[in-house]
Order: structure tokens, then sequence, then C-alpha cells
């Protein structure tokens, strides 16, 4: 029940990374039919392009035994033509071989593309369990595939029987081919039965494709708290990403706070911001400003530069543009140049370092 209902909640499409995650275990969406439907255009092309020249070849390395048998054996040469012959047959064989190799690789390319993981080649106990053994086998999963099967078998054996059934009726004319015209004629038989065939399977390869991905999507499913968990670790708790950014923001205020009594002057809106300037004529081409502030923060700056004798300049306009188009720890813009020319000028003059402008 513990399990149903666990199943149930997993309602939110699987993310990224649990995706990488099945991929590094050798979990894909695999499809039976796939592998089939390439290893049979495997032996299709076989059948119709290179069986031909590859039966020559056999057929060339047996006839000695049907032409000159008793030659094969004088003077203790059966070993040494058995072992041609073998060569011989076997060197025919590679290019089909190496052919099916190829595809049964390029089914699996195809599908998920390259990927190498040894997770499925551990050792588990529920491989071994008889009892995980047993609840696999009579499974849903398990009838599902013996059902699958069951309608494949019939669908291919009616496609078989409809392409051979013609030939039933000329069984007793094959037995006068030559033997050469006779390969002939099975090879294109084979040939239009496999390719019949392929048609098939190809439609139910497709078919199956379609929902081994719908239920491979559907077993990696995740719950919200699954998603929630996740992404605590992938990015972080959010309280704590919360918790350190306000610190962050608490230890870059302290700093900027520390700046404000080495400021030249605090333009106010009067309550609602506050922007302090440092000015030094000998090594500054423009003021700097070294805090600025809102509503508290402003409390807070115009109180130290009180504290400090820092004069204080009340002018709303310059104060809210200075505190909306500047950064602390980076100098005014040029288009507020001749206004806080003018307020740095009168404080200067007013006094070079001294208390509260009136």
């Amino acid at each position: 029940m513990a399990e149903g209902a666990d199943d149930d909640q997993k309602t939110e499409e699987p993310s990224q990374r649990k995706l990488d995650e099945a991929r590094e275990k050798g979990q894909f969406a695999n499809s039976r039919e796939v592998n089939h439907l390439f290893m049979l255009l495997g032996g299709t092309i076989l059948v119709v392009m290179l069986a031909p020249s590859v039966m020559t070849r056999i057929a060339n390395a047996l006839v000695k035994f049907l032409d000159h048998p008793d030659a094969i054996a004088e003077g203790g040469r059966f070993g040494a033509v058995l072992s041609a012959t073998a060569a011989e047959i076997g060197g025919a064989l590679v290019t089909p071989l190496a052919m099916l190799a190829a595809f049964a690789l390029l089914s699996g390319f195809i599908q998920h593309g390259f990927s190498f993981s040894i997770e499925p080649l551990v050792p588990k106990f529920e491989k071994v369990s008889p009892g995980a053994g047993f609840k696999r086998l009579f499974s849903a999963q398990s009838l599902a595939e013996f059902v699958k099967g069951l309608i494949k078998l019939v669908v291919v054996g009616g496609v078989a029987v409809y392409v051979l059934w013609p030939e039933f009726a000329r069984l007793d004319r094959l037995a006068a081919f030559p033997p050469a015209a006779l390969l002939q004629h099975i090879g294109s038989l084979a040939g239009r039965l496999m390719i019949a065939t392929l048609s098939v399977v190809a439609a139910m390869a497709a078919l199956d494709m379609l929902y081994q991905r719908f239920r491979h999507m559907q077993g990696l499913r995740m719950s919200r708290q699954e998603l929630r968990d996740e992404m605590k670790q992938t990015d972080g708790d959010p309280h704590v990403k919360a918790r350190l950014r306000q610190i962050r923001m608490e230890r870059a205020r302290k700093r900027m706070m520390a700046k404000v009594p080495e400021a030249t002057v605090v333009v106010t809106n009067p309550t609602h911001y506050a922007v302090a300037l440092k000015y030094i004529r000998e090594e500054m081409d423009a003021p700097l400003v070294v805090a600025k502030g809102m509503d508290f923060t402003a409390l807070k700056i115009r109180e130290i530069a009180t504290e400090n004798d820092v004069p204080i300049i009340e002018n709303p306009p310059l104060a809210r543009a200075l505190y909306a188009t500047c950064e602390v720890d980076q100098t005014i813009k040029p288009d507020h140049y001749k206004a806080v020319a003018e307020i740095i000028g009168y404080v200067l003059r007013l006094k070079p370092r001294g208390g509260k402008a009136p």
C-alpha cells in the first residue's frame, strides 16, 4: 500500500539531473523490437546484396568434396584441404558477420546515443534472488511482453505464409532445378520474405519504441518533495541561501557605514534618501559615492555623519538622482557634476571639515 501511495505521488516529470543519473546507471528507453529491426535489416541487406557472392564463394570451397572426393585423402592431404576450406568459408563470412555486428551496435546508438556504464554489470542480490525473479516472471510487465511477443509471432507468421504460400504449388518442380539455379531461387525467395517481414517489424518497432520511452519516463517520475530535495542539493536550501544573502548584505552595509566618517558631504531628501560623497581635490577627478541608503539606512547615515561632523545638505532632487544613478564606490555621473560641485564648493568655503551646514 505504501509503495502504491508513493507511486501515486510521483506526478512530476523527471528533472534533467534524474535523467542524467539514470543514463549513468545504464538505464535507457531501450526497445528490443528496434534491435530486432536492425538485425533483420542487416540480414535483409546480406540476403539481397551479398548472399549471391557469399554463397558462390562457399559453394566453390565445398564443390571439391563432391567433384573429387577420392583425391582429397591421397597423400595425407585431408587435414590441409580441410583447413584451407575452413579458411575460405571463414573469409567469405567475415563481411556478413561484421555487418551484423555493426547493425547491432547501430541500433543501440540510435536509441540512446553513445554511453558506457558498468552499473548493469555490478552483481546485485535482487538479480539472483528467487523471490525477485519470481515476481519479475509473473509481473504485469512480463505478461505484456508475452502478449507482445505472441502478437508479433502471429503477425510475422501470417506475413511469411502470405509470401510463401504460392511457392507450395511449385515444390515438385524445384527438384529439377540445377544447384546454381536452385540457390538463386531460394535467395530471391528469402529476400522477398525478409523485405515483407522487415516492413511489419519496422511498424512494430516504432510503436514499441514510443511505448518504451513512455514507460521509461513514467518510471523516472518524481514527487514534488523529491523535486524540492533535489533543488536543495543542487542549488542549496533556499532558507540557507536567504540567510547567507542577508549576512552578505549586512557586512556590506557595515563596510559602507564605516566609510561615512570619511565623507565630504551627505546629500539628503531630507528623510527618505541619503547619499554620502567624498572628494579630495588633489587625488580625485570626480566625487565618489561612499554610502547611500533609503529610510532606515538613510537615517543611520545621517546619524553617523552628525556624530563625525560631516556636513549634511538637504537637496531632495539631487539626493534622489544620485541614489538612482550612482553605485557605492563609484564616481558620480557627469550629469551631476555641476550640482555636486556647487554643494561641495559651498561646504569647503563654509568649513573645510566642519559641523553640520546651516
